[in-house]
């Protein structure tokens, strides 16, 4: 997704957070035809693998501790129009498959979204999920250029990024307008300043590309796929570019490709009101408990009602933040990051529940929990790339760039889709102002006439990537390319949700080959 600051790489950063509680813009001159034809010749060096070195922590009792992964990089060029030119090196983990060498299918790319989301990061702690495809696939992922070990966007240092993710972003007058377009242009000149060599080339298309690079070292003759979030955008993108090298491709919780920013931003506020009422009715069926809503009479509001109490916290945390923890107060903002990030998963649910008593009482630690797992902040204090890349490639991706004058003209529309996540969307639209790097276009190309069948997975729930977007990514790739499924349910990233039907399915067309129907629906 683009522009808006609450769709990072959301899917790792909900596993990281599930593992804590458990344990505790330049285009490319060429066409894509000619460019790809160029590269063909150059794309077969090698990786050298080795035993990888520190990564995150497994929970205790985790089913994918006990996996040997090697990491290595593998050098490609900064500007794919100059594939003699400077070189980058794209970081990748790999896990070899468990069963029997005879019934290897190949690799398996896996990214789990952002952009921005580090896959590195992520791939060990989820593997477990993916033991029945391990079996026939290598599990391999990446950090895309400009993305943690891959020359990761920097910006601001620990410090000033708490402040950063602290202030107001959702400004109620011109003084506060200023400060925090202030705060956007001063971003984007310390993140030129830091990581200025990268940014003109960390969009999509390029990391489309060094999929491709990725594909011929790793001795694939076509791709074989996972993309979750964002990285559906990418792997469409990639189905563009090389639509012959397509293998067999999942696309789950798919970007909406036609829509520019601020179609997107809108969608989105949509989508996370929607889900903050299906929470609210969920929650007011649990009982005593709930903290929306006033139920002394044995009754429960419904879902838009009860919401009306979570508008009412985040306006009384404008005017007054609550003690969080480790000395930081839980703000306005900090508490919309932290509730959106509890709807990116119904498992987050019950923290939501916990995070919204507490905050209640003036206690902001849970929320706080939830904005850091958001913004990428681990409990020493120290922040990972992800938010600074995020806003990286959208920037590089998107030419849009919005005025203060034309938010505020929307404003009305944005407030009408959500009361909770209007303003922090709609203001959002402005991240992108002052960037160094011109976008490159408002939508991405994905059209992709004669590539394999593709599988496009989208759930009903989905806050991050609305549903809505399902049928439209389906339509951009073609007709006779992509096969849609649904599954029926909430949250963001349907194959890891726990419905058998969708993880049948899956498995079924990623071992065998076999898509299900079109139009198939899976509700269990």
């Amino acid at each position: 997704m683009r522009v808006t600051r609450l769709t990072t790489a959301v899917t790792a950063a909900t596993a990281v957070l599930l593992t804590s509680v458990a344990a505790g813009g330049c285009g490319i001159a060429a066409s894509s035809d000619s460019l790809a034809d160029r590269e063909d010749g150059q794309a077969g060096a090698g990786i050298d693998w080795e035993a990888c070195k520190n990564l995150p922590a497994p929970a205790p009792g985790a089913p994918a501790a006990d996996i040997d992964w090697q990491c290595g990089t593998l050098d490609v060029p900064l500007d794919h129009g100059r594939p003699d030119g400077e070189k980058t090196g794209i970081a990748m983990i790999r896990a070899a498959a468990t069963g029997p060498r005879s019934e290897r299918i190949g690799s398996l790319l896996f990214n789990f979204g952002g952009p921005g989301g580090s896959g590195i990061d992520t791939l060990p702690g989820l593997a477990g999920q993916y033991k029945t495809l391990h079996k026939r696939y290598d599990l391999v992922s990446f950090d895309p250029r400009g993305v943690g070990r891959s020359e990761g966007v920097r910006c601001l240092d620990d410090r000033d990024l708490d402040a950063y993710f602290a202030a107001d972003n959702t400004p109620d007058d011109k003084a506060e307008e200023k400060a925090y377009l202030g705060r956007i242009h001063d971003f984007a000149a310390a993140c030129e300043k830091k990581s200025g060599r990268i940014l003109p080339h960390v969009g999509t298309e390029n990391a489309a590309r060094d999929m491709d690079r990725m594909r011929a070292a790793l001795g694939d003759d076509k791709m074989h796929y996972f993309g979750i979030s964002y990285g559906t955008e990418l792997g469409a993108v990639y189905a563009h570019l090389f639509p012959k090298r397509v293998g067999r491709a999942v696309l789950d919780s798919p970007v909406d490709p036609t829509q520019d920013s601020a179609e997107l931003s809108l969608a989105q506020a949509k989508g996370f009101q929607r889900a903050l009422e299906n929470y609210a009715e969920d929650c007011a069926r649990q009982g005593g408990d709930c903290p929306l809503g006033d139920r002394s009479d044995g009754g429960s509001d419904d879902g838009p009602a009860a919401t009306d109490d979570v508008a009412d916290l985040l306006g009384r945390l404008d005017g007054k933040p609550v003690p969080g923890a480790s000395g930081r107060d839980l703000t306005e903002s900090l508490a919309t990051g932290g509730i959106a990030q509890s709807l990116y998963s119904k498992q987050l649910w019950p923290l939501l529940t916990q995070g919204l008593q507490q905050a209640e009482d003036d206690d902001g630690a849970t929320l706080l929990l939830l904005a850091d797992a958001l913004n990428g902040r681990d409990p020493d204090g120290h922040y990972n790339t992800l938010q600074s890349s995020f806003l990286a490639i959208n920037c590089a991706d998107t030419r849009d760039r919005y005025s203060a004058d034309e938010i505020r003209e929307r404003l009305p529309e944005f407030r009408r889709a959500s009361p909770v996540f209007g303003d922090f969307m709609a203001w959002g639209m402005a991240s992108c102002d002052g960037w160094p790097v011109t976008g490159e276009r408002s939508t991405p190309e994905v059209s992709a006439a004669g590539a394999d069948e593709i599988l496009v997975v989208g759930t009903t729930g989905d806050p991050a990537t609305p549903y809505e977007g399902t049928q439209k990514m389906v339509d951009a790739l073609g007709g006779d390319v992509a096969v849609k499924l649904t599954r029926v349910g909430e949250g963001h990233g349907a194959y890891g949700s726990g419905s058998r039907c969708t993880q049948r399915a899956v498995d079924t067309y990623l071992l065998r080959g076999e898509t299900p129907k079109n139009d198939t629906t899976c509700r269990k």
